[in-house]
């Protein structure tokens, strides 16, 4: 009941706040303004306001809360018990993806190194043959790899 009242009045307040504006000559305003301040009498109507002051007003629903977040509480100590017990579960589909890479690698290829030179950093259609016997076998490797 006396959110009811509340309701009424902030609705009231409300539309009189949008009947100044609209006198004041800015309607798009004050209509907006009466939007808002209908609200809160349009939820007691429907009967919302008396459903919310039930759930936040009665220890049963509190008591409820609780065991729900008891609950949340349990599962997430029963999934980190379990990934350490399991050396971290998720961990081993990394390892095997990274093994499958390691495979999909051309088998003369090496890891590629940052020799003397800077031949790394050159762009490919400069890339000159060396005189010093540079070997460039990885780099064909990842190029043959990708379909270069």
């Amino acid at each position: 009941m006396l959110t009811s009242t509340i309701c009424a009045a902030a609705s009231a307040a409300g539309l009189g706040i949008a009947a100044l504006t609209a006198y004041r000559k800015r309607f798009l305003a004050a209509t907006r303004i009466a939007a808002f301040s209908l609200v809160p009498i349009g939820l007691v109507l429907t009967g919302i306001v008396d459903w919310l002051t039930d759930v936040v007003f009665k220890p049963s629903v509190w008591a409820g809360f609780g065991v729900l977040a008891l609950s949340a509480l349990l599962f997430m100590v029963s999934r980190v018990a379990e990934r350490r017990r399991t050396g971290g579960g998720r961990k081993e589909p990394k390892a095997a993806e990274a093994a499958a890479r390691r495979d999909a690698m051309a088998p003369g290829a090496s890891a590629p190194s940052l020799g003397p030179g800077r031949a790394a950093s050159r762009p490919q259609g400069k890339a000159k043959k060396s005189s010093d016997g540079e070997d460039f076998s990885d780099i064909e490797a990842i190029l043959k790899k990708h379909g270069i």
